[in-house]
């Protein structure tokens, strides 16, 4: 059985923040499933196939990492797959209290799920998809936050 790992979020959109993560998180397990959510209460800027593309071009060249789309909880997904690991990342102690809370809830629904939190470096740490967003709805230019990939695309919303 190899090393599995989920990294579940609304990724509305991929930011190198997100990308950064991943990339810390293949080096520790064999296999990275991004999950990705529906998040319908979230309202999202972007549809859900959007954001699976997004990533999905944002990751091809990372060997070891598959892209999903989620609507259920995610200790179930996490189930359905046989993954017993969360990945989550903390950009700041403001994001520490939510995950810890998180990550016991999905413990308590599921004993055989454990989380591992990850931070950026320090130069993805301010980054956030709220960040983008803001920036794309007053037509900035937020280039340098996304990965080259999908850099085009989400200018075109």
């Amino acid at each position: 059985m190899s090393n599995i790992a989920i990294y579940p979020g609304t990724f509305d959109p991929v930011t190198n923040g997100h990308i950064d993560i991943i990339k810390r998180a293949k080096k520790i397990f064999d296999k990275v499933v991004v999950a990705v959510a529906l998040s319908k209460d979230k309202n999202p800027m972007f549809l859900l196939e959007q954001r699976v593309n997004f990533l999905k071009e944002s990751v091809r060249d990372i060997c070891g990492v598959e892209v999903e789309s989620f609507d259920s909880l995610l200790v179930d997904f996490a189930q359905e797959k046989g993954i017993k690991t969360i990945i989550r990342g903390l950009r700041a102690v403001s994001d520490f209290e939510y995950e810890l809370q998180m990550g016991y809830a999905n413990n308590f629904l599921n004993r055989e799920i454990d989380t591992i939190y990850l931070m950026p470096s320090l130069k993805n740490a301010f980054i956030s998809s709220s960040v983008v967003r803001a920036i794309l709805r007053h037509n900035g230019d937020p280039s340098s936050l996304v990965p080259d990939a999908i850099r085009e695309s989400i200018k075109c919303i």
